[in-house]
This record gives C-alpha cells, structure tokens and sequence, in this order.
C-alpha cells in the first residue's frame, strides 16, 4: 500500500453532509420555533414574540384549570382565610389557588425566562413539587384563525395572571362561577386575554385589534341602553341593587354572580348589558376581561371613566370600581350617567 498518496475527497459527498448539516440546523430551529422552549435562536432575547405569547397563555389558563378541577374532586380542598374583603366577606384561598398558579406561573417562566409575570398567589413549593407544566402546542388556536407573528420589546410587556377566580364560590361547589384568566399587557395597554372556565372547558381569548375566534366574531350586542341588565357580585349586591335602580332606573334589573371573569363573560355572551363594581377590586380579576372587550368593541372603565392600567409599576388594586360594556356607546352612555350621579365620587 502507498502510503503517500494523498487522500481524495469526494466532493458529492461533502455536499451531501452539508446539506444533511444544514436540514438538522433547519429542524432544530422550526422545533424550538414550534414549541418556544428556549430563545437559542432568537435574533434579539430582548424580544418576545405575541403570538408564542398568546399561545402559552390559552395553554396556561387550560393547565391551571385542570388542577382546579384535580382539586375540586378531593375531599379537602385546605381552604385558609386571606381575611375580609371590604364588604366583609371571606376571601378564601385553597390548594387549587396554589397548584393553578404553580402550573400557570412557573409554566410561562419555563417558555419565557424574562417574562414579567404578576399573579395573584405567591409561589408555595411544596405546592409545585408534583405539577405538570407545559410546552408551546400551537393546536390550540383554532383552525382558519389567522395570528400574526409580532414581536416586541420583552421589558413592555407585564402579564397578570388569576390562578382561580371566584374562589368563594369554588369553596361553595358553585363551579359555574369559576374561572382561570391571563393577560398581556404591553406599555401598560390589555393587549391579549384569556378567560377559562375549567369545569366547562371553554377558553374566551382575544388579541386586540389582531386576532379573534370565530365566536366573538360573529357575536352582536344589542345597543338598547334602555332597559338595563346590570350584573353585579354577590358580595355587595344589596347595596348595588339599590344604587343601580336609582341611576339607571326603574326599569333596570339587576343580577348577581361570582367571579369578574364570570361576569365579563356574560356582558361579552348579551346576558348582561353591563358589568358595574363599586368598590377596589386587583388588577389580576379585571385585566383578561378588559383586553376581550377592548378586542370586540367594548369597553371597561374606572367609574371615572379613566382607562385601567395595567403596568407593572402601578398598584395591582384599583381603588374606583369598574364599569364594563361589549358596545363603547353603551359603556358611554351609562357612564354619563355614573359620573353625573356623583355616588362613586372619592
């Protein structure tokens, strides 16, 4: 053998490692577009794309939402006080708050490191130990929706989230009531929101003024600001009733519910004609409902009429009350009336 012959390389084979080279590097970055695990092969870290945002959210809210219902099936849910609300009633929390915001919470901090995240219960990790988080699957946006990729600066972006709304109301089997909600605010603005109910399985999401599902589309509100429907919390509803009668009228009817999600869901579903709030109430309970309104033509207030923001540098509880409409001219209208009755002046 002549071992000084030089060794000749075959250049079809070359390229044929260069193209399998170049497909593993193509499949490695489509998996990690696909499935938003790490930003290894982000142009800018300091970025954060909405879309993959969005996606994460309605997979949040639905994750949370299944150890609500875990929780639900045992026979103790270990409900604690967290004190009095300021119409005095109970403000429960319970293991399901915990797990839900283990899930929800630490779920979207995996995806998104740098992500601003605002819940209302703080991490217990004896809670977390055994919680199943969750990957980017972007299935769960409905088919022939079209989501744009849009990407922003990641420090303008703060994302409230509600492990468990109405949580009186889950101690109490009433599950109708019960909800799991994110929201993305970007510059303080309800940008995108997720309203979950976890015993129903239904997700109500919304991009403002970028991406719907077929369901809010095609919904249509009544502009009739004659004949009132106001919903209100079962906490303060006595006081509210009576106050409603004598600023909306007569004619106004008045119903009772638990949970803000709830409540927005049901002014969004022609239900109610508004949701009104006449004490403080967190930013976490009303943000994911103020973005889907926003999103369809609604609108929600203080009972100022000053925008809500949601900013992480603002307090998390706003202290004027709320009052909600799908139409902005119904939410006009009734504000009008709000504000010159001077009741909710601080």
């Amino acid at each position: 053998m002549n071992l000084g012959r030089s060794i000749r390389i075959n250049k079809c084979g070359v390229v044929i490692l260069g193209l399998l080279f170049m497909c593993i590097l193509y499949y490695l970055w489509s998996s990690n577009s696909a499935n938003g695990a790490t930003y290894a092969f982000s142009k800018n870290p300091n970025e954060i794309n909405l879309r993959k945002l969005l996606i994460g959210s309605i997979q949040a809210a639905q994750h949370g939402g299944f150890e609500v219902v875990a929780v639900s099936k045992s026979r103790d849910l270990h409900e604690q006080s967290k004190g009095k609300t300021k119409e005095g009633a109970n403000n429960p929390v319970t293991d399901a708050d915990y797990r839900s915001n283990c899930v929800m919470k630490n779920g979207l901090l995996r995806i998104f490191p740098k992500l601003k995240v605002i819940s209302e219960e703080d991490d217990r990790q004896e809670q977390c130990a055994d919680v199943q988080l969750f990957d980017l699957d972007p299935t769960v946006l409905p088919e022939g929706v079209t989501v744009p990729d849009e990407r922003v600066n990641i420090d303008e972006v703060d994302v409230w989230i509600d492990p468990l709304d109405a949580t009186q109301e889950y101690t109490e089997r009433l599950h109708e009531y019960v909800t799991t909600m994110v929201c993305v605010a970007v510059k303080g603005i309800p940008t995108i929101g997720i309203i979950h109910n976890p015993f129903t399985m239904k997700t109500v999401w919304a991009w403002r003024d970028k991406a719907l599902p077929e369901s809010l589309v095609n919904l249509k509100h009544d502009s009739d600001v004659k004949h009132p429907t106001i919903i209100v919390s079962r906490s303060h509803a006595g006081a509210v009733k009576e106050q409603s009668k004598q600023i909306f009228g007569e004619n106004a009817q008045v119903i009772t519910a638990g949970g803000a999600g709830f409540k927005v869901l049901q002014v969004i579903q022609n239900n109610a004609t508004a949701y009104l709030h006449t004490t403080h109430i967190k930013k976490w309970d009303i943000c994911a409902g103020d973005a889907i309104l926003g999103a369809i033509g609604g609108k929600m207030s203080d009972l100022h009429n000053e925008n809500i923001v949601y900013h992480r540098d603002t307090p998390a509880l706003n202290p004027n009350g709320l009052l909600a409409a799908a139409l902005s001219s119904t939410h006009e209208a009734y504000i009008k009336r709000i504000v010159e009755s001077k009741r909710f002046v601080r």
